[in-house]
């Protein structure tokens, strides 16, 4: 049958699975942010406090020195003092010749060291420069040993995150998969079983509270539906019996002229094929499939050719040829008067759109061809024809557009198929596939 486009999903994820993964996210993210944190403020305190102490000590010193020029620096392990005079200004090393006063990071790749990296404190004035230099390779290989540290503790945190949110969405999850559970069991029931007295009165709980009254209000609604169909129908049966009763007895008549024949006959078929259509909406609204009683089947070809001579009958002035090919035999498990109306949709839709030419009925194995030569189809509305209320762009004259929704309903109801498509050459294609669904 042919389906309209389906409409995105706005959430395409379980809620237990977006409540793992949006645990998993915050956890890992708050271990992000902490990691980070911890080495951005060890990096700004270390430096703060290396670079006031080095400031400040340096300056000591060359106070120190001016008053006392024989006063020492000390030696110590990561620690070095340099003290130049102003003739000696050229014999300083290239990368320290041309720092300003304060603290700068220098990084050196030698030959017997390979990579150090040191802080080094720059005082300089018309007499002297002062440097003081404090290796820091310790420190950075800390960091680094810090940072590793900070990425098993995230990869930890991640992990813990993971376990709490697989075990916080099976306690969220409970009640209403309980919910879910038991309103399947409804539906498997086909009897409306409150359900909300199995749940405390939180979230979940007014959700089945809704549900209950929803399933009374539809339980109603169906109910009041199913009996006014019952009601209908047997009150349309009765004024056809009627119909149908009094033409036979017209017909039998011995004076009738061919003309009054023809017309009794016109009468007979339409009140049969109101008959059928009666009993076919009423098994739709039932949603009952019935087959004809004791296994017996509906030969497909007897009813196409009453669908035929019915039509062609209805056809009035229009220069229009009806065709029917039976190529196999086909015999339905399904009512006649099912077969009737699905049928004449299909072969009343082509007549309507057809003015003149041909409309041509092929019975086929196990389905059922109808082909016109009208104006034709694009298939983005033949994708539509079968919606209800739709009406094809080319629709003339009443019609409310609920002839093909009703075969797709049948089609629904006994596992048939039911499509329509341009046809090649001109016009459209219809056809009615009995064959089981795979």
């Amino acid at each position: 049958m042919a389906t309209g486009s389906s409409t995105p999903k706005r959430h395409r994820r379980r809620l237990r699975s977006r409540i793992i993964i949006s645990s998993l996210l915050l956890g890992s993210l708050l271990a992000i942010l902490f990691a980070v944190a911890v080495l951005v403020l060890r990096d700004w305190l270390e430096n703060r406090l290396i670079d006031d102490t080095l400031s400040r000590e340096l300056s000591n010193y060359a106070q120190q020195f001016r008053e006392d020029p024989s006063n020492d620096l000390g030696t110590y392990s990561k620690i070095r003092g340099y003290v130049i005079s102003r003739r000696n200004f050229g014999n300083v090393q290239l990368d320290w010749r041309y720092l300003e006063s304060g603290v700068h990071r220098v990084v050196e790749n030698t030959a017997q060291k390979g990579r150090e990296a040191y802080k080094l404190a720059v005082l300089k004035d018309d007499d002297y420069w002062f440097f003081l230099r404090y290796d820091v390779t310790q420190e950075e290989q800390g960091r680094i040993a810090l940072s590793i540290a900070l990425v098993v503790t995230v990869v930890v945190f991640s992990l813990m995150s993971w376990l709490l949110g697989v075990w916080s969405s099976s306690r969220v999850m409970a009640p209403v998969s309980e919910l879910a559970q038991r309103i399947q069991e409804l539906g498997d029931s086909g009897a409306a079983q409150p359900i909300a007295d199995h749940f405390v009165d939180d979230e979940v709980g007014q959700v089945a509270t809704a549900l209950d009254d929803y399933a009374a209000r539809l339980t109603h609604l169906v109910s009041r539906d199913r009996e006014f169909n019952s009601d209908v129908s047997h009150e349309l049966r009765t004024p056809l019996a009627v119909i149908l009763s009094t033409v036979e007895l017209m017909q039998s008549m011995p004076d009738l002229n061919d003309r009054m024949r023809e017309r009794l006959r016109r009468i007979e078929r339409a009140a049969k094929q109101s008959t059928e259509l009666t009993t076919a909406l009423l098994h739709l609204s039932r949603g009952e499939r019935q087959a004809p009683s004791e296994g017996e089947t509906t030969d497909v070809g007897k009813v196409l050719d009453q669908l035929i001579e019915t039509h062609r009958s209805q056809l009035g002035r229009k220069s229009l040829t009806l065709e029917l090919y039976k190529e196999a035999q086909v015999q339905v498990d399904a009512p006649h008067s099912v077969i009737a109306v699905a049928v004449g949709n299909l072969l009343g839709n082509a007549i309507k759109y057809t003015a003149e030419g041909v409309v041509r009925v092929r019975l086929e194995a196990n389905r059922v061809l109808v082909e016109d030569t009208g104006p034709g189809i694009t298939q983005h509305e033949a994708d539509k024809l079968f919606e209800r209320n739709y009406r094809g762009v080319g629709a003339t004259g009443a019609g409310a557009g609920l002839g093909l929704a009703i075969v797709s309903r049948l089609c629904d109801l006994y596992g048939w198929r039911a499509s329509m498509e341009p046809r090649q050459g001109g016009g459209a294609r219809a056809m009615l596939d009995f064959s089981p669904p795979h």
